[in-house]
C-alpha cells in the first residue's frame, strides 16, 4: 500500500467531527471504526427498516455507505482548511446484502490538489463468513474553506 502524505496532522479528529455531523448516518446506524491516511472503515448492523422487499439491505443504503467511507477516506488526505464533496461514483452491487453485519471500507487510490479517487469495498458478515457484496469507484472534490 502507498504511504500518503497528509496534510493535516488533526485529519482523524477533522473526520470524526465530520462523520458526527451527519445525522443520516446515525440514523442508519453507521458507526465510524477505523480511521488512517488515506483509509478509512464503518461499520452497521443489520435493520430491517432499511431492507428491500426481499429482505436484503437496500441498495441505497450499501450506495449510501460506500460514499461516506470513499469521502471521508478521502478527506483524511486534505488541508485542514478543505471540506468535501462527492463528485461522482460508479457502484457495483455484486451479491444481495445479506447478513447480520455490514463493513465499508474506502480507500484513496489517486489523491490531488483538486480532486480525490478513492474505491470502496461493501462487505456482508453471516455467522462469521464475510462476503464482498458491493464495489465504488468515487471522485472527491476538495473544497477549501475561505479564512
Amino acid at each position: 500500500m502507498t504511504a500518503f502524505q497528509v496534510q493535516d496532522p488533526d485529519f482523524e479528529a477533522r473526520v470524526r467531527k465530520t462523520f458526527a455531523g451527519q445525522p443520516a448516518l446515525g440514523t442508519l446506524g453507521i458507526t465510524l471504526a477505523k480511521v488512517g491516511p488515506g483509509t478509512l472503515e464503518l461499520r452497521m448492523p443489520y435493520d430491517a427498516k432499511f431492507s428491500q422487499q426481499n429482505g436484503f439491505l437496500h441498495g441505497g443504503v450499501v450506495s449510501a455507505g460506500l460514499d461516506t467511507a470513499c469521502g471521508l477516506a478521502s478527506y483524511t488526505l486534505m488541508p485542514a482548511t478543505a471540506d468535501i464533496l462527492t463528485v461522482e461514483f460508479k457502484i457495483n452491487l455484486l451479491a444481495p446484502a445479506k447478513g447480520q453485519t455490514f463493513r465499508f471500507v474506502g480507500r484513496v487510490v489517486k489523491p490531488g490538489r483538486t480532486l480525490v479517487v478513492s474505491e470502496g469495498h461493501a462487505y456482508a458478515s453471516d455467522d462469521g463468513r464475510e462476503k464482498l457484496i458491493a464495489t465504488m469507484s468515487a471522485t472527491m472534490m476538495t473544497m477549501l474553506r475561505q479564512s
